[in-house]
């Protein structure tokens, strides 16, 4: 742990080149993963002596988002246990901490309190802290926020104890939003709460610290509550997603309306999560044939192998066509070939890893995309010299042209995706397409007639 300490406090500097280098590559891989990304009273300032609050609802995806899209520069307090010899160094130049807990091994009180006195360091100087204050990930992703631990706001006042409240230090609420963040070409929103000053409540701390610790941690959790999705009842949140599918107003990976804006499809899904916490026993009860209903429509889906963007195409056009899917191979088959050469054997190597290595699926979208990344980048850097040497001698189209490699992986994808629809739409029956078409007719009717319409 002493070699922590030296280095965050003798090499902050190289530990700021590497994370700024991974600042400017991850919102290029971000811009490739994801088909919109947005922030939400993002805040402008790189410094600022806050410590962030995350929810933690998708793994590494997490403090890749939160980190990337705004601009305070931040280091991230992290499980111990990720620090495995492959990943350590990835996760130092991130500006990773680890945090020890109970079942790591012995002395973990110790380890600890020298990773907070590290922590006071950085606060101090000016930098911050993102701390995911649920401590852990759920198994598969979900909408909703565990209680918050209260770790985070203990690190803020031992900082101020121990630099003799010198200096302001604040924590924020910053909530992750994704449509599904292991699916590429999904969506993501990071939204930021306004700061609380810890200095104010200096007299409150040194009469009753305990108190003070567990309202700030209350009233940070239900700032973080208000930046996202949050579905209070684990077991009703599939049935939350499923009403989002119907409505196309939410944030449902593949069946959203793309002409209404991400922030008011997050605000949508956002009202229809108060509407089940405030109604959990009416949503038990009175909507079960509902939520049995929409289940069985689902797993018919699934048997036909058709999606559900499948029986809304039929519904828009009065028609099935597999035309448009074709034209986009076609546009995309040339920048398609590149990112082949360049991209498809990493990404093959990448996919199966994670999927071989990761027992638990959270973890799959933000390995493949940290990994993909640095991978990508590095193989292809020969790609620069021989197309100054066998291409054109200019060095600047060749950085150009490595550049570029993300958009034709990019391009890779999309042809892929538009093949696997192609093919699928091949075996479709009309006839399927029409039963499944009035069916999600009328389970739309009912959710709009009903108070689950929370638009109405």
């Amino acid at each position: 742990m002493g070699e922590i300490i030296i280095f965050v406090s003798n090499c902050r500097l190289i530990m700021r080149f590497l994370y700024f280098i991974l600042f400017f590559v991850l919102k290029y891989s971000f811009w490739v993963y994801f088909r919109k990304v947005r922030t939400h009273n993002s805040l402008k300032e790189f410094f600022g002596r806050t410590i962030y609050i995350s929810n933690h609802c998708a793994s590494f995806m997490d403090p890749l988002a939160v980190a990337s899209l705004q601009r305070p520069i931040v280091f991230f307090m992290t499980r111990s246990d990720v620090f495995t010899t492959l990943m350590k160094p990835i996760l130092w130049a991130s500006h990773m901490l680890p945090i020890f807990r109970e079942h790591d091994g012995l002395d973990t009180r110790k380890k600890n309190e020298q990773v907070f006195d590290t922590c006071a360091k950085i606060l101090n100087y000016g930098r911050n802290l993102l701390v995911f204050g649920e401590g852990f990930t759920d198994d598969v992703f979900i909408r909703r926020l565990k209680p918050l631990k209260k770790g985070a706001v203990r690190i803020g006042f031992h900082a101020l104890e121990k630099y003799n409240w010198k200096k302001k230090i604040y924590i924020a609420g910053v909530g992750a939003n994704y449509t599904e963040p292991n699916l590429m070409r999904s969506d993501c929103l990071v939204s930021t709460s306004d700061k609380i000053c810890l200095n104010d409540y200096r007299a409150d701390y040194e009469s009753n610290p305990n108190k003070v610790i567990m309202d700030l941690t209350k009233e940070i959790e239900k700032r973080i509550q208000e930046q996202i999705t949050h579905v209070q009842i684990a077991a009703d949140a599939p049935f939350h997603e499923m009403v989002q599918q119907i409505t196309r107003q939410g944030m449902h990976p593949t069946s959203s309306d793309r002409s209404i804006s991400l922030e008011t499809r997050w605000r949508n899904s956002q009202k229809l999560a108060y509407y089940f916490n405030a109604n959990a026993e009416k949503i038990r009860s009175e909507f079960a044939n509902l939520r049995e209903r929409l289940t069985e429509y689902n797993s018919k889906l699934k048997a036909k192998k058709i999606e559900d963007s499948d029986v809304i195409e039929f519904q828009e056009k009065g028609r099935f066509s597999r035309s448009n899917n074709l034209l986009k191979m076609i546009l995309l088959s040339t920048m398609a070939f590149l990112g082949l050469i360049h991209c498809w054997p990493i990404y093959k190597l990448v996919k199966s890893f994670v999927e071989k290595s990761f027992k638990r699926e959270v973890f799959y979208g933000s390995v493949k995309l940290l990994l993909g990344t640095i991978g990508m980048g590095v193989i292809n850097i020969p790609t620069i010299f021989l197309f100054y040497y066998f291409i054109y001698p200019s060095w600047w189209l060749a950085f150009l042209y490595y550049c570029l490699i993300g958009v034709f992986f990019l391009a890779m994808i999309l042809f892929n995706g538009s093949f696997i629809v192609w093919k699928r739409k091949g075996g479709i029956k009309l006839e399927d397409l029409k039963d499944l078409s009035a069916e999600r007719t009328a389970l739309s009717q009912e959710i709009e007639g009903s108070e689950l319409n929370v638009l109405k």
